[in-house]
């Protein structure tokens, strides 16, 4: 697929957001757009989940989930981009659920609302699901806030690709393929100084291979 002039919208976190870089112009779908001609947009809102919670957070924009994002996008768009999972890991609190799950609080719900959504709203355009990148700690099964995780980072990860497959939806796996990881010092010194977000380095190494997969399908 060509970017040039294509008009791609991304669903995302904090990540997305920016946080991480040192300014926005830094933020990985900057880059894709400067480097490719396409028109990104970014919908990032730190905290966000995928999911709903069931515990108030604090923060307002932690409770938000992606679902609820979709009808303040633009409609226009060529591509659309999910990218997101590692805060339901890491603060969320709704189950799993099961993949015949059709409820925004449970993880496997919350995704298959969302796709749906996402195929009914845009039903001639791309949309593409990126897994989260590797973090600090996502082994533990007790996040910061005390809640007991029924899985840990790849196991959500694990159940993005299935849901997305069950819509047939391509998957561009930042988890497994992207080449960072927090856990080689070297590594998180470089892309992700805090263990979750990525650096300036970091975002410009993502857009670099979303390009190269991208360009693929």
């Amino acid at each position: 697929m060509l970017l040039k002039n294509k008009k791609i919208v991304f669903l995302g976190d904090s990540i997305t957001e920016g946080v991480g870089t040192t300014d926005p112009k830094n933020r990985y779908f900057e880059v894709i757009a400067r480097k490719t001609g396409a028109i990104c947009k970014g919908y990032g809102i730190s905290g966000m989940r995928i999911a709903k919670n069931r515990t108030p957070s604090g923060p307002e924009s932690f409770d938000m989930w992606f679902n609820y994002r979709v009808k303040d996008m633009d409609k226009d768009a060529d591509v659309i981009v999910v990218f997101g999972g590692t805060n339901d890991y890491g603060h969320g609190d709704a189950p799993l659920g099961t993949i015949d799950d059709f409820t925004e609080d449970t993880f496997y719900g919350a995704l298959n609302v969302l796709y749906k959504n996402l195929i009914e709203t845009y039903p001639t355009s791309r949309i593409i699901v990126i897994t989260p990148t590797h973090r600090l700690n996502e082994n533990e099964i007790c996040n910061e806030r005390g809640i007991r995780n029924v899985a840990n980072l790849s196991g959500y990860v694990n159940i993005i690709k299935e849901v997305a497959g069950k819509y047939s939806l391509p998957i561009i796996d930042f988890y497994g393929e992207l080449g960072i990881t927090p856990q080689i010092e070297e590594q998180r010194i470089l892309y992700m100084p805090d263990g979750l977000h990525l650096s300036d380095k970091g975002n410009e190494k993502m857009a670099d291979f979303f390009i190269s997969k991208i360009e693929s399908l």
